[in-house]
């Protein structure tokens, strides 16, 4: 089954985005794919891939920034994600 989540943990504390992360391995976990759209950067850097789309989506046509892992996503140069991703792990 496929399973796909747009901004799951907007509104959440985060002391609740951590529930969230595991109630979506669990998901993966039983054999499922799990597709979240997320802009929490805990959420994000726990995932298995990231595909980080940007800058000026929409009308704009934003583009591919990076695709690989969380942890290799606090590496990737031009991509904003990446920027605040690492500032916030400092």
């Amino acid at each position: 089954m496929t399973y796909i989540f747009d901004a799951p943990s907007l509104g959440l504390h985060p002391r609740d985005v951590g529930g969230l992360t595991s109630l979506l391995s669990r998901l993966r976990e039983k054999g499922n794919t799990v597709l979240v759209v997320e802009h929490d950067l805990e959420a994000v850097q726990r995932a298995d891939w990231v595909g980080d789309l940007g800058p000026g989506g929409g009308k704009d046509r934003g583009r591919v920034m990076f695709e690989g892992t969380g942890r290799e996503l606090l590496d990737a140069r031009g991509s904003f994600t990446a920027e605040h991703l690492r500032a916030s792990v400092r």
